[in-house]
């Protein structure tokens, strides 16, 4: 990312600024997305 953004201050200060309300969901189970993918695969 610092590629992209030109510098890895600046990476990590907008990084810092879009995590810092950020709420962290944890799930368990499968995915829906995993489990449509593997009903069109066969398996």
């Amino acid at each position: 990312w610092p590629q992209v953004f030109g510098s890895e201050q600046l990476t990590g200060a907008l990084l810092d600024r879009l995590t810092h309300h950020a709420h962290i969901l944890t799930m368990n189970g499968e995915s829906f997305r995993f489990r449509e993918s593997m009903g069109k695969k066969g398996g």
